[in-house]
């Protein structure tokens, strides 16, 4: 469970970045190469390579160098955890406002018992 925790602390952390997170929309698409993704960023090539480590160490990206090309893909089992944890959380509380939902509307006072 541990070991589960640093991961999503990790992965959160990278996602809290606007040009981490334009990465991995380009990323869902499908491979990239760095270049690619730093085209629409307004950052130096060492920048973006510092970006792109975090989303390494988070285990959202993975990347391998094949002759000069530096390709990025994004490993979507990783992505799709941060997504459960999410949907586990709006589960909860969805069946916690249900419920105090259906308190407030039993304990209301029927009209006409006011003396």
């Amino acid at each position: 469970m541990l070991n589960h925790s640093n991961q999503l602390d990790l992965m959160f952390q990278a996602l809290a970045d606007p040009a981490r997170r334009t990465m991995v929309e380009r990323l869902c698409r499908g491979p990239a190469s760095v270049s690619e993704l730093a085209g629409p960023l307004t950052m130096s090539l060492p920048s973006v390579m510092q970006h792109l480590q975090v989303l390494e160490l988070s285990g959202l990206v993975q990347s391998k160098k094949i002759g000069r090309v530096r390709t990025c893909t994004i490993d979507r089992r990783v992505l799709s955890q941060a997504e459960q944890w999410i949907s586990d959380r709006r589960a909860l509380w969805e069946r916690r406002l249900d419920a105090l939902g259906e308190y407030l509307e039993n304990s209301q006072e029927p009209e006409g018992s006011k003396t």
